[in-house]
């Protein structure tokens, strides 16, 4: 029992150190594992080195490099760009038009970070030129990003479903994607139009004062126009990889990183992008971060850590508040910490014994920790909302978004407990 404990405080310091420094949690936690493991639990040190995700990994690897490769070549751009002047300067669609774009994006393979840092600047900058308020601009990029997130080819949704299938939760891949998008859509499209979204489709965009009346029609077209660089072969022959790719994980059931490699590879040796530059820009802390935790978390299973952490959890739960109550944790944990890469691989392993100990359905129970844990990740303190706020033109207020933010991602730890007591 001693070992028990001793390898649940090891979790909970990873977790604590999480939320309160900025050390990659994955290298604290493989050495946890080891000295927890080895030294403390007699364990062989094959049986602990065997808890590293290897399926995982190569699946994170082969999507963030070809979806770097798409980024780098300036593939995803064109696409977004086009998108963008699809709005035709209407203030009160251009952020409708990200989040759809962010939310196509995320769910086709970059996954919510790399997509907010490649729609971010553009969001901020179109939104300026036609006064969308930032904090506007910021709830539909961040949101779009974050509603597709757990896309089986997006990254978080690669690591949640890997995790589904180890607690016999495997084949929910769509379920699991579209209570997380349908939360979002949800909450995102209230809160647009209950903080003034719904103004926006009321006036034009404004013209700069200094412009005559007669020039009017063409200020406004500069001020929305979006710069779309020509598609060229390599672009086409990225476009045609990413589809294919798309194509043979849902028709033929396609391992998901073996093939974003084999297209990765295809590029790279036809020349249509720089796979030096993208494995460069790959998010390695990331990678390392969820597959140590998940070391970490190989070995509390094997010293009974989970059962205690199951506990735990039982004891503020019941069958009626069960979602809820994880929705609530699971989300005032991620305001500080890192949803994929932390918070959702140390407690999805818990829903088969929180659910049995009082006797709750364990799908919903692990689909409030997803989508709780993922509706307060706009949050500045998250990724997503620093993200949105380092995007901000020069002469934007920092601070007010940072606080706006702020108390957003705080307030949508109530809000994501009631919606995922209402849905599940």
């Amino acid at each position: 029992m001693n070992l028990a404990w001793i390898s649940l405080a090891a979790l909970i310091v990873a977790i604590t150190l999480s939320m309160v420094s900025s050390v990659n949690v994955g290298v604290v936690s493989l050495a946890f594992a080891w000295i927890v493991g080895v030294y403390l639990g007699g364990m062989p040190l094959g049986k602990v080195i065997g808890a590293f995700p290897i399926d995982l990994l190569l699946n994170l690897v082969g999507v963030t490099l070809l979806f770097g490769m798409a980024n780098i070549n300036g593939t995803l751009g064109r696409v977004a760009a086009r998108a963008v002047r699809a709005c035709k300067g209407s203030a009160g669609v251009i952020p409708i038009m990200f989040f759809f774009i962010a939310l196509g994006l995320s769910s086709i393979g970059p996954g919510n970070i790399a997509t907010t840092a490649i729609m971010a600047p553009m969001a901020m900058a179109v939104g300026g030129r036609a006064a969308v308020p930032p904090f506007l601009m910021a709830l539909m990029v961040g949101n779009g990003a974050q509603a597709g997130a757990l896309s089986r080819f997006a990254p978080t949704g690669i690591i949640v479903n890997e995790n589904m299938m180890k607690i016999g939760l495997g084949g929910h891949e769509t379920q699991t994607y579209l209570n997380n998008l349908l939360a979002h859509v949800v909450v995102t499209f209230t809160a647009y139009f209950l903080f003034g979204g719904w103004r926006l489709f009321r006036r034009k965009p404004p013209v700069r004062p200094e412009m005559a009346q007669s020039d009017q029609a063409g200020a406004r077209a500069e001020m929305d126009d979006v710069e779309c660089e020509p598609f060229q072969t390599a672009h086409w022959v990225t476009m045609a990889v990413l589809v294919t790719l798309v194509v043979v994980v849902i028709q033929f059931k396609a391992h998901v990183g073996m093939a974003a490699i084999t297209g990765a590879a295809l590029l790279s040796l036809v020349g249509a992008a720089n796979e030096k530059e993208a494995i460069r820009r790959m998010p390695w802390g990331v990678i390392l971060m969820v597959c140590g935790v998940t070391v970490l978390i190989g070995v509390l299973a094997a010293q009974r850590g989970i059962d205690l952490f199951t506990d735990m959890l039982a004891t503020i739960s019941s069958p009626g508040t069960v979602t809820f109550m994880m929705a609530l944790v699971t989300g005032a944990v991620s305001v500080y910490s890192s949803t994929s890469g932390v918070v959702l691989p140390a407690f999805l392993p818990t829903v088969p014994g929180l659910a049995k100990a009082i006797g709750a359905d364990p799908m919903a129970i692990a689909s409030s920790m997803n989508v709780g844990g993922h509706l307060v990740d706009l949050s500045p303190l998250s990724t997503i909302g620093a993200l949105c706020i380092a995007a901000l033109p020069l002469e934007a207020d920092a601070k007010k978004l940072f606080n706006q933010l702020l108390a957003w991602g705080l307030s949508m730890m109530i809000v994501g407990a009631v919606i995922c007591w209402i849905l599940f």
